[in-house]
């Protein structure tokens, strides 16, 4: 029996229904197991401004509910880290199908570093990024000024950063990507390096509190990683083709 568009396009509808229901099921059981030790989990996200904090210092909560639903919303984010895997696979069997082996051969690694480098630049926020930021912060306090913030605020700026180091961690796949494509060639990206030193830097102003060892501590990572994806697109394209080839 032959199928016809319609009915492709509807089977590709129910596997994509399939795969979502699957990547929230996978995200609610790493959270189910994650919600008695959500207010521990809150705990050492703040460990980094407690420990920049005076000797008695603390975090309040401004609001009736966010003693509850702050740990909760933390609990969420880190059982959407720990479950990114399964979502990738999830999505990747998807897709797959209809990639060519070429592709497929591409896509894996391609997955697989998106998701290290993720991982690794919300790691440099927190043990190296957050003791340097939060230290500026209470150190610049005015005398008599108790520096108490509150846990929702702190939890979104802590997003913010690690949204910030997590991205400026995947420009090596960006740079790749790129290359791979033909959308832009390796010594047109060399030529412009200086342009991305600025935006770098720009870029640090904007994402890190105004002290001038954060903002190098964003920049300088985001301008060695781009010449790590200079690095290694040529290399890549010593070994394979462009498509477009």
């Amino acid at each position: 029996m032959t199928l016809t568009p319609t009915d492709t396009f509807i089977s590709h509808l129910i596997e994509l229904r399939d795969r979502l229901l699957r990547i929230v099921v996978g995200l609610l059981v790493v959270f189910v197991a994650l919600f008695p030790f959500a207010n521990d989990i809150y705990t050492l996200l703040a460990e980094p401004l407690l420990a920049a904090l005076p000797s008695g210092g603390q975090m309040i909560a401004t609001a009736v509910t966010t003693p509850f639903f702050i740990p909760m919303k933390v609990a969420m984010l880190a059982a959407f880290v720990i479950s990114l895997p399964h979502t990738l696979y999830q999505m990747w069997a998807f897709v797959a199908p209809g990639l060519y082996a070429h592709e497929r051969r591409f896509v894996i690694p391609l997955v697989f570093s998106s998701t290290l480098l993720f991982l690794a630049g919300m790691a440099f926020a927190y043990f190296l990024v957050f003791p340097v930021v939060f230290g500026f912060i209470a150190g610049v306090a005015p005398q008599g000024v108790a520096v108490m913030t509150d846990i929702g605020n702190y939890l979104d700026f802590v997003m913010t950063l690690f949204m910030a180091f997590g991205l400026a961690f995947e420009v090596p796949v960006a740079v790749v990507l790129l290359v791979h494509f033909g959308m832009v060639k390796v010594e047109t990206l060399r030529e412009g390096r200086s342009y991305v030193i600025v935006g770098a830097f720009v870029l640090g102003a904007i994402f890190t509190p105004p002290d001038v060892i954060s903002q190098f501590m964003l920049a300088i990572p985001l301008w060695l990683l781009y010449e790590l994806g200079i690095v290694v697109s040529t290399f890549l394209n010593t070994r394979t083709p462009r498509i477009a080839e």
